[in-house]
């Protein structure tokens, strides 16, 4: 086969695979076996190895993830993406019918009711029908870019559709759509929700739990750590689909959607995943019983739901009743009550976590709730379970916080019948043994409800302390989980996280469900994390109160980790994020000797324990010492262009607003941050303001 001949069958297999994705994928509808389906695509993967110069990025060879990436780079959108304001009860949503009628006198409204769907917001951004960037939410104008974990996502078009489509209703409303071939916009950012289906995540969660891995508490949190990832072929291991519901901006199209009704049904033509119920309503009375029927219905969809969205039909009504500093005036979610059940409380037991904290835990006769079985459920700390009076053997009542962690949140106390016994909190850790104290939690700011134990040799602490270092968000081990923790402590080959790095591979490999390729990953892992940042190692020594962002303020004030722990309250707090209790915490965490040394054998191992994020403030700069928080859109100047002229100028830049922030630079669309500036009395000027500042 020559080149030519081979570029023209691979068209032809690229065209017919994404065909067939679209059924499977987007319609649920597939055509063909899977057996053929698999012919086909490993034509396509031979052909490829063949001709490497055919293969592209939009290529559905590609969908299984390129090369990691070492971090997510910030992207803005186009339109910023707003959050919505949400309401609980029915009176709330007349009032805001009622509002939105207000700003538009006289005129007929209908609306538009979609299920909210509890995932993952995104932005995917098309140029000339090809899918060029995707990105999360993020502050809302600006977001990470996460274009190759999407790009594994097989339902989101790697090119958008020019088939001729029939018009045709969507879920419970039908608009005429256009005829004949769909004309591609040449600019398009649309909005979804990524998710993973309700098989999916169970599916997920049973292989990570016979892999020994800690399973994901949710569907949303099991998406959004799969997003998170920064190696795009993990994603591609997970099931996550989408729902796009939403338009961004769009150039170039034919004919403009000039409402949420023939937005749906030009998506759904281009080869989008639409909600897949939805209905128009012209009357409040038809909004509420659209609401209560999508409640009904709910609990039979793949995907889990929180609520119902609702949208004001017409794109020109809009326009008029406008945004607030947050949200749409247009929109509002309305969010079901969480759902409950009752069950039977059998016993009380206790967790000891990494900080010597003593959390008590309800295990419970199994039971349905919230598309998922519950056996166990927090009961928060010794003085919630006397409030509550929740004696074992009681009948309780259970939900989910949020739905999303299970909570005992009451008593049945008709059910008692007199056989129920008080809890007696334990008064030594029912791990090691040793005493357990209230008041060492009162220094630390937990004001003194929680029971701790004070051995920091306790096997439960070390083994959290030993999980918390290897995890993601600290120094990315691979494989450090609870199952190979729990082995490396009880095997004697690791006390604490500088043991991880004098491990063998006999050592590891000898342990039980490992074997010598998992042991040399596990070691590998080890090995890559001497590089990471300073902030990680920080966080991950796991010092009370400092968590990433804390830990990624720190690594902005400080260069190395030495000059940190050798600062005071006083240097400390100087830092963007940090008072008094953290500055305490950190203090008194590198006053034990323990500490100390762990800290230099980490050194001798060769963990890296400088930051690149520190950078040095210029002295004598027109703004130095000052603080500034950025919000908004900026005429000019990118958010990036304005961070680094401020701190060329000795001032230093922070995501947060507070107390110490000198001033807060605030452009088009800014939100929270301006909201609590004007509250907090800051000052508060604009670009042209700042400008004039690095003037002088």
């Amino acid at each position: 086969m020559t080149l030519n001949e081979g570029r023209q069958r691979h068209a032809q297999l690229v065209e017919e695979i994404r065909r067939h994705d679209y059924a499977y994928y987007v319609l649920a509808q597939p055509a063909i076996s899977d057996q053929e389906y698999d012919r086909l695509y490993h034509e396509l993967i031979a052909l490829e190895s063949k001709f490497p110069e055919l293969i592209s990025s939009d290529s559905p060879t590609q969908r299984v993830g390129g090369q990691p990436l070492k971090e997510f780079k910030p992207v803005r959108h186009l339109v910023p993406m707003t959050s919505l304001d949400n309401t609980y009860s029915q009176e709330d949503l007349l009032e805001f019918v009622h509002r939105v009628q207000r700003f538009l006198p006289g005129e007929a409204l209908d609306w538009i009711v979609e299920p909210k769907i509890d995932g993952v917001a995104v932005n995917l951004r098309y140029q000339n029908g090809n899918f060029t960037c995707g990105a999360t939410r993020g502050d809302g104008a600006i977001g990470d870019d996460i274009t190759a974990n999407l790009r594994t996502v097989r339902s989101i078009p790697a090119r958008l559709r020019s088939q001729p489509g029939a018009a045709g209703g969507c879920g419970k409303h039908t608009d005429a759509g256009q005829a004949g071939h769909e004309e591609i916009p040449s600019l398009l950012e649309v909005r979804g929700e990524v998710y993973l289906t309700k098989a999916g995540f169970e599916k997920l969660n049973a292989e990570r739990k016979a892999a020994g891995e800690e399973p994901f508490a949710n569907p949303r949190n099991a998406a959004a750590g799969s997003l998170k990832q920064l190696d795009p072929r993990i994603v591609a291991k997970r099931p996550l689909d989408i729902l796009v519901y939403g338009l961004g901006h769009i150039e170039g199209a034919a004919r403009p959607p000039e409402s949420q009704a023939e937005m749906l049904e030009l998506i759904k033509r281009l080869g989008f995943k639409t909600p897949g119920n939805t209905w128009h309503c012209r009357s409040a009375e038809q909004l509420v019983a659209a609401i209560a029927e999508l409640d009904r219905i709910r609990r039979k969809f793949p995907y889990e739901t929180d609520g119902a969205v609702i949208k004001l039909n017409s794109f020109a009504q809009r326009e008029q009743v406008g945004f607030t500093s947050k949200a749409p005036r247009w929109a509002i979610a309305y969010k079901y009550a969480a759902e409950q059940a009752e069950t039977l409380l059998r016993a009380i037991t206790v967790q000891v976590g990494r900080t010597g904290a003593l959390t008590p835990v309800a295990e419970l006769d199994p039971v349905f709730l919230a598309g998922s079985t519950i056996s166990r459920a927090t009961l928060h700390n010794e003085d919630y379970i006397r409030q509550k009076d929740i004696r074992i053997g009681d009948t309780v009542t259970i939900q989910k916080a949020g739905e999303v962690i299970p909570a005992v949140v009451d008593v049945v106390l008709t059910r008692r019948t007199g056989k129920e016994i008080p809890f007696r909190f334990p008064q030594s850790c029912p791990e090691c043994g040793s005493k357990v104290s209230r008041a060492a939690g009162i220094a630390e700011g937990d004001e003194g409800v929680v029971w701790r134990c004070l051995n920091p040799d306790c096997p439960a602490q070390i083994r959290g302390r030993i999980e918390h270092w290897c995890a993601r968000g600290a120094m990315d081990i691979e494989g450090g989980g609870e199952a190979l923790a729990r082995q490396l402590i009880s095997s004697g080959l690791v006390r604490d996280v500088a043991d991880l790095y004098s491990l063998k591979l006999s050592d590891v490999a000898g342990l039980e469900r490992m074997g010598e390729k998992s042991a040399q990953t596990f070691l590998g892992g080890i090995g890559e994390s001497k590089g990471r940042d300073m902030w990680r190692v920080l966080y991950g020594l796991g010092i009370l109160h400092v968590g990433a962002g804390v830990a990624k303020a720190l690594g902005r004030c400080f260069p190395t980790l030495e000059d940190l722990f050798a600062s005071g309250v006083e240097q400390l707090t100087a830092c963007e994020e940090v008072g008094d209790v953290i500055a305490q915490s950190i203090v008194q965490w590198n006053g034990d000797a323990r500490n100390r040394k762990l800290l230099e054998r980490l050194k001798s191992a060769g963990v890296n324990l400088k930051s690149e994020l520190f950078r040095p403030k210029a002295k004598g700069g027109a703004l130095a010492g000052k603080t500034f928080v950025l919000t908004g859109t900026l005429p000019k100047l990118k958010r990036e262009e304005a961070a680094v002229k401020i701190e060329t100028a000795g001032g230093r830049v922070s995501s947060s607003v507070s107390k110490k922030t000198d001033y807060v630079v605030a452009g088009a669309e800014a939100g929270s941050k301006l909201d609590k500036a004007q509250k907090l009395g800051l000052t508060i000027i604009d670009e042209a303001g700042l400008l004039k500042l690095l003037e002088q």
